[in-house]
């Protein structure tokens, strides 16, 4: 049997100009065995992507601070501490950095995400001010604020005792310094090429391809394992 799979999304099932790869659309609906979408979004974002796969709705968002499984949502995580932080990083001349309309941050529930070309020092620095409750995560697409022991790998945890799964069943695959403790959860573990030094040194393996290429091979080999 194929294993269970934990999978990034961004610069994991995207090309590298950051679309979803038509790929997924070929290879995830049929995996057969519970694929969880694990990802620093929104809580809408990765149910969307299961959904339109025909899948499963077993998602990990906002880097951990949301799981969803068999129709149960648990929540960690301190927004208010996190907002907190945002504002004093504004009052200090910060910008969240989306523009007009911030969707990155509408549905959010457990953390803040602030776009890439922020002053990260900054940023930092107002964080280190506010105590040892609150961090930063650097995804390479975001500056994500939340409280800190959220992470990918802890709701990993609670995904796999609801679905009944050893965690060390799963397989994880992903490329940034927040899929690191999926990694030491997940009892195999892949980083893509583009991945970042965070992701690459706990990783079982990093493929010589980058974003879908890299986990269409990981996938492929699967596959022939199986066989």
């Amino acid at each position: 049997m194929v294993p269970p799979l934990a999978l990034d999304i961004d610069g994991t099932l995207t090309t590298p100009s950051g679309r979803i790869d038509p790929r997924v659309f070929e290879l995830l609906p049929g995996w057969d065995a519970p694929v969880v979408f694990a990802t620093g979004k929104a809580f809408p974002y990765p149910v969307a992507l299961a959904h339109f796969l025909g899948r499963e709705e077993t998602v990990i968002a906002e880097n951990g601070g949301v799981a969803y499984v068999g129709g149960e949502t648990t929540l960690v995580g301190d927004p208010d501490a996190a907002w907190a932080v945002v504002e004093a990083f504004r009052e200090r001349g910060g910008a969240i950095g989306w523009g007009d309309g911030d969707t990155v941050n509408r549905w959010r529930e457990t953390e803040v995400a602030l776009g890439p070309d922020v002053d990260a020092g900054l940023l930092r620095e107002v964080a280190a001010a506010a105590g040892d409750d609150v961090e930063i995560v650097d995804t390479g697409y975001a500056y994500h604020v939340k409280s800190v022991g959220v992470s990918k790998g802890r709701a990993l945890r609670v995904v796999a005792e609801a679905l009944g799964v050893d965690p060390a069943a799963f397989v994880a695959i992903g490329d940034s310094e927040n899929d690191a403790s999926t990694f030491g959860v997940a009892g195999e573990s892949y980083a893509v090429a583009n991945a970042d030094a965070a992701a690459r040194k706990p990783a079982d393996e990093v493929v010589d391809d980058g974003y879908m290429n890299g986990t269409v091979s990981v996938l492929e080999r699967l596959r022939e394992r199986d066989e």
